[in-house]
């Protein structure tokens, strides 16, 4: 069929557009472009953003003055920001939402996140062995735990401790030289900046966390670190959307993310998103939108992974939580706000310097 000289003009147009699009330059942010200095990013909210019962992203917004909406379409809440810099984001929970959200962030040509820090920052499962109801916890590496092969728990074999098996493995390992094939995949596993990570732990370690009533009754079920009261720590954090729990799972959690980063990391935090957020992060760092370098993820405990004593794991993984995780939000805020404000106090050499506990010094 012949066609018309205007058509096939704008047939060549429309293909010439579509290859300049994907032939582009790295993109950068116009020249009116709002300048973010602190991206706070929240997982969910319950109701409205303001005003009732607050999820994740409510305190940020009415403590910091998050008052300048902006609409945001390709996310799940908008977008809120102070005259500070400081600009929120309430991803929408699980990772499909945390991944999809953080990317259209990063392509939001309003904004100039190109110097931006990243506080990634919610509540989270929290190991027994390591940390308290309310405890907030500073990641190192965030692993995913989606990314493997499984089998149902009754056709478990008996020399195996738990049904979960890496790629590239035939069988249950804490070794990564018994990942065999070399099958995997690039998100499994990111190392936060250490230096950025230990400055964030050292400015707000000494923090004082409020405690609960619920949450105090609830640890004395424990002993150890789990019957303390909450404190700020270092550690890693396991992503995935299936929410697991029990004595094996936790076994199971504690030796993936030490396969996944090294043999002296610890898991500490299980969380619904990280893995999502820092893929979209890493993917968006690829075009000098955002800076990988500049991000924090800060987990708080608002339960358990494990059941308490005489308890099993069905009954724990749907029981409430103590105070209703209220605790472990308000602690997500309060440790969390002390770095947003150390970042702000000193804008002028963090704009350009990412901050290090060797130059506090």
């Amino acid at each position: 069929m012949l066609h018309s000289p205007s058509s096939f003009l704008k047939k060549i147009c429309h293909c010439t557009c579509i290859a300049l699009l994907y032939a582009s330059p790295p993109a950068s942010a116009s020249t009116d472009a709002i300048p973010v200095k602190v991206v706070v990013v929240t997982m969910f909210e319950n109701g409205e953003i303001t005003g009732d019962k607050p999820g994740e992203f409510q305190f940020w917004v009415e403590r910091l003055g998050l008052d300048k909406e902006f609409e945001f379409p390709l996310g799940e809440y908008p977008l809120r920001m102070n005259e500070a810099g400081v600009l929120g984001i309430c991803l929408g929970g699980g990772i499909p939402n945390a991944t999809a959200s953080t990317m259209a962030l990063g392509l939001d040509t309003r904004f100039d996140l190109s110097r931006a820090y990243w506080l990634i920052t919610g509540i989270a499962g929290g190991d027994p062995e390591d940390v308290s109801l309310g405890s907030a916890v500073w990641a190192r590496w965030v692993i995913d735990g989606d990314l493997l092969y499984e089998i149902d728990a009754r056709e478990i074999p008996e020399s195996w401790p738990y049904g979960m098996i890496p790629l590239g493995a035939s069988k249950p390992t804490t070794r990564s030289e018994d990942l065999l094939n070399g099958w995997s995949v690039d998100t499994i596993a990111y190392q936060l900046n250490s230096e950025l990570v230990n400055w964030a732990y050292q400015t707000s370690k000494d923090t004082r966390i409020e405690d609960g009533v619920g949450i105090s009754r609830f640890r004395q079920q424990f002993s150890g670190v789990a019957s303390k009261p909450p404190f700020v720590i270092m550690g890693e954090t396991l992503s995935s959307s299936t929410y697991w729990h029990g004595e094996l799972m936790n076994q199971w959690a504690n030796d993936w993310v030490r396969l996944h980063s090294s043999p002296d990391m610890n898991f500490m935090t299980t969380n619904m998103e990280d893995s999502g957020t820092l893929t979209a992060i890493s993917r968006l760092a690829r075009r000098g939108l955002v800076d990988s370098q500049r991000v924090l993820v800060l987990r708080t405990a608002s339960n358990f992974t494990v059941p308490p004593p005489g308890r099993d794991a069905a009954w724990s993984s749907t029981a409430p939580y103590p105070d209703e995780g209220l605790p472990a939000k308000e602690s997500a805020f309060t440790v969390g706000n002390v770095v947003v404000q150390a970042l702000l106090a000193n804008w002028k050499e963090n704009r350009d310097k990412i901050p290090s506990v060797k130059d506090q010094r």
